[in-house]
């Protein structure tokens, strides 16, 4: 597919800014809302950054790599970019909907591309109570946290914290325990991409807790429900060279 009205979006760093100019100097400058495709300068960090920022246009984003960490990014390139975007594969990402309410009773919505986290805010551990579908799966997971992560993210936080790998349009999600200490032998959970995961905190006000959703935090919650979300969706970009669903299925081979 031809695109002709890009939008570059830079991370704060001189490189990337340096590069938004020169590739704006080549193709024009296009404001995100006029744009047919956005193309994100940065590490993936920024990636998920433009993702919360725009996508609500519908646009997909196709990544450069100018940063730190770039999963979700392609290969920096000044040239060519019309036929890399051309030939780019389509990876379609659904988001997880998070719905947190706080200690003081007021509910936060957030959408994660990556991960919902839950931490514990002190040297207290958590005590979190799970349910999946409106039915109680564990009475009291004794932990310093857990995550509830999508195909796209498991290779992120989740896999350092053990958690399993899935493959891009596995409608699956994984739920990984963060250092627990009881049940011991928990090691979480592999969910439909459907289910509706409830977290209770218990104890919150000697033992509180933190949510995150990629990397907006509500702090102090008693509650947390997530689940698929059922409209929003945003498309990824990538050099077939560099297609997410093959780097994640390598990332489960690599030492």
């Amino acid at each position: 597919m031809a695109f002709s009205r890009i939008a570059f979006l830079a991370s704060p760093t001189a490189e990337a800014e340096a590069a938004r100019q020169a590739l704006e100097a080549v193709h024009g400058p296009c404001a995100p809302a006029d744009a047919e495709v956005l193309v994100a300068l940065g590490g993936d960090g920024f990636m998920l950054q433009t993702l919360h920022r725009h996508g609500g246009l519908g646009l997909p984003v196709y990544g450069m790599k100018l940063g730190t960490v770039g999963f979700l990014m392609n290969q920096y390139r000044a040239d060519g970019l019309h036929e890399r975007l051309a030939r780019a594969r389509h990876n379609v990402l659904r988001p997880l909907e998070m719905e947190a309410v706080t200690e003081g009773g007021q509910t936060i919505n957030s959408l994660a591309y990556n991960e919902v986290s839950l931490l514990r805010q002190t040297r207290q551990t958590a005590h979190l109570r799970i349910a999946v579908n409106g039915q109680r799966k564990l009475d009291e997971l004794v932990c310093d946290g857990m995550l509830v992560a999508t195909p796209a993210g498991s290779t992120a936080y989740n896999y350092s914290a053990h958690g399993p790998i899935l493959p891009l349009g596995s409608e699956v999600i994984a739920m990984t325990p963060i250092a627990a200490f009881r049940p011991r032998r928990w090691r979480g959970a592999l969910l439909r991409s459907d289910a509706e995961i409830g977290i209770e905190v218990l104890d919150a006000l000697k033992r509180p807790v933190s949510a995150t959703a990629d990397s907006h935090e509500v702090r102090n919650v008693v509650e947390v429900r997530i689940r698929e979300s059922r409209t929003q969706t945003v498309t990824l970009l990538f050099d077939p060279e560099h297609d997410l669903a093959d780097r994640i299925l390598n990332e489960q081979f690599e030492s």
